[in-house]
């Protein structure tokens, strides 16, 4: 190549960059980023992951940061205003309903909003939009099989009769540690006073008091638990789909029915993807996706196919228990309400002078 001709041509390479730079640029300049939306939920990923992916499909410019936390964990987010999350979801309906109440939750707008059933949301603000039984696990492969535990009485039964099968090896909801547990035995008790003497069976029992759901599960996988009681049947039955050696019952006296239930942070630092997010998970399309995708099941509506059992549902409907996303749910969080509720539990849980695993028998209700 002549020496002219190539000074030429080095002189015209780093234009020719240049310009390939500023193109590019351009591009990126053009396409714009994608909005973060934070969600806070004590709400295993798997159980909702479909969901999680269907909304980021019909929203390709919005990105979830999903944080999977205990139920504690979510309350102390909803409440650090330092970086509070742009949506929330908790199973512990009191205290989400009390964060709402307490002006932590946006009001939301839209045909969705206003079409959702009364029931299952409070000013317009917080969304009861999943409805699951409350359920029992146990181990039938030890146990005997004239072990009968498909009713709340028959468990009683089952702990004061066979007390030694069952010694240590109970799994139940620790209510001092865990939202959800704390608000599942509220519920048992607003529904039977005889729920009492199931709580003294278990620490005749001397059952061990865990945070979650997914203690339980694991535990009874293990073989370290032979029973586990109010367990999230979603859950339950997601994880006994892998571990057939694990029994799930919908009891058949009565089946507490829970709600998840999810607002927008009023400070949420991306309110236009939070309400977005919301009321897909509304929609008709979110609870396609909710009902047919997982195992978590939509609340019953008029005139839609969304509602299906999951397996987990008791045959007489007549038996359901619905928690009532009310104001009956408020007194729950009140700390001098709460701390008579721990110490009634505590005194039930642990009376001196009752037999112990060692031994059958029980002065509980006739049978």
């Amino acid at each position: 190549m002549p020496a002219a001709r190539q000074a030429v041509t080095m002189r015209r390479l780093p234009c020719a960059c240049l310009l390939l730079a500023l193109c590019l640029s351009g591009t990126a300049a053009s396409a714009p980023a994608a909005t973060s939306l934070h969600i806070a939920a004590a709400l295993d990923r798997p159980a909702i992951a479909p969901v999680l992916a269907a909304f980021e499909r019909a929203h390709p410019d919005i990105d979830i940061r999903y944080a999977d936390l205990a139920t504690r964990a979510v309350e102390r987010r909803i409440h650090d205003m330092s970086r509070p999350p742009d949506v929330v979801i908790s199973s512990a309906m009191p205290s989400q309903l009390a964060a709402a109440n307490a002006g932590y939750a946006a009001r939301l707008s839209g045909p969705v909003i206003d079409g959702w059933p009364a029931r299952f949301k409070w000013r317009d603000s917080v969304f009861g939009f999943t409805f699951e039984p409350v359920v029992f696990a146990y181990r039938a492969d030890l146990l005997p099989a004239d072990i009968a535990l498909d009713s709340h009485g028959a468990l009683y039964r089952a702990l004061t009769d066979r007390r030694p099968r069952f010694c240590g090896r109970v799994a139940i909801y620790d209510p001092a540690r865990s939202a959800v547990g704390y608000a599942l035995y509220q519920a048992d008790a607003g529904h039977t006073a005889r729920f009492w003497q199931l709580v003294s069976a278990f620490g005749q029992a001397r059952a061990r008091q865990v945070s979650n759901t997914r203690a339980m599960l694991t535990g009874l996988s293990e073989g370290r638990f032979v029973l586990a009681y109010n367990l999230l049947g979603a859950y339950a039955r997601r994880y006994a789909r892998r571990h057939p050696e694990i029994r799930i019952v919908a009891p058949r006296d009565y089946t507490l029915m829970l709600s998840r239930m999810v607002f927008v942070h009023r400070a949420a630092p991306h309110p236009e993807a939070a309400h977005k997010f919301v009321t897909y998970l509304l929609s008709g399309q979110g609870q396609r996706v909710l009902t047919r995708q997982t195992q978590l099941a939509g609340p019953p509506r008029a005139g839609t196919s969304t509602d299906r059992s999951n397996g987990t549902r008791p045959a007489d409907q007549a038996r359901i228990m619905p928690i009532a996303l009310d104001a009956g749910l408020l007194a729950q969080v009140d700390p001098a309400q709460r701390r008579r509720d721990l110490a009634q539990w505590q005194a039930r849980f642990s009376v001196p002078g009752q037999p112990g695993c060692g031994a059958s028998g029980s002065a509980g209700p006739s049978r």
